[in-house]
C-alpha cells in the first residue's frame, strides 16, 4: 500500500510541475538556447540536444523509472546517437525531481572522463539552486561545446550541410506539449 501511495504522490507531483515548464523556460529563453546550439554546432562535428521535461510520463512513474532511464530513452528517440562520429550529447532536465542528466554517445564517452561530466552537472545544480535555470543551461551548453571543439573540431573539409543533422531547438516536454 505504501508503494502505491508513493507512486500516486510522485505522479501528482510530476503532473503539477509540468505546468511550470513554460514559466521556467519561456519562449525567449528557448530561442536563445536554440541559437546557442546552432552556433556551437558550426564549430564541431558533434550534435547537441537539450531536453527539458516537467515530469516523467505515466509509464515511467508506474514502473518506478529514474530520470537517467528517461534521458537514455530520449537519447535514442531524439536520434542523438545517430551521428557520423558517434559524438552526440543530450542534456536532460527533469524539473519535478531536480534531476540533470548528460548522456553522451560512445566517442564522447571515450574522449571525456566521467568526472568532467559530473563537474558540469554540479555547476548546473548550483545555478538551478538560485533559480538561474537559463544561465545554468547556457553555461553547460558552452562547456559541452568546448569539449566537442577540442575532441571533434570542424575542419574546412567537412561538408557544410553535415553541420546540423538534428534540430537545434530544445525539446520541451510538459503540459500542453506532445510527448516524445
Amino acid at each position: 500500500m505504501a508503494r502505491l501511495l508513493q507512486r500516486l504522490y510522485r505522479l501528482w507531483h510530476h503532473r503539477w510541475v509540468e505546468g511550470q515548464v513554460r514559466e521556467t523556460f519561456p519562449d525567449d529563453v528557448l530561442q536563445r538556447l536554440e541559437r546557442a546550439v546552432a552556433a556551437s554546432e558550426r564549430l564541431h562535428t558533434g550534435q547537441l540536444r537539450l531536453c527539458v521535461e516537467g515530469g516523467l510520463p505515466y509509464s515511467y512513474i508506474w514502473r518506478n523509472a529514474s530520470a537517467r532511464d528517461r534521458a537514455v530513452g530520449l537519447f535514442g528517440k531524439l536520434r542523438v546517437w545517430d551521428t557520423e562520429h558517434n559524438n552526440g550529447v543530450l542534456i536532460y532536465l527533469l524539473l519535478a525531481e531536480h534531476a540533470i542528466e548528460i548522456v553522451a554517445d560512445r566517442a564522447m564517452t571515450r574522449a571525456v572522463p566521467q568526472l568532467t561530466w559530473n563537474a558540469i552537472v554540479r555547476d548546473m545544480q548550483q545555478s538551478f539552486q538560485q533559480a538561474a535555470y537559463a544561465q545554468g543551461l547556457e553555461q553547460a551548453l558552452e562547456l559541452v561545446s568546448q569539449l566537442l571543439v577540442v575532441h571533434f573540431p570542424r575542419s574546412p573539409a567537412d561538408r557544410p550541410d553535415a553541420a546540423d543533422n538534428l534540430p537545434d531547438a530544445p525539446v520541451v516536454q510538459g503540459r500542453f506539449t506532445k510527448d516524445v
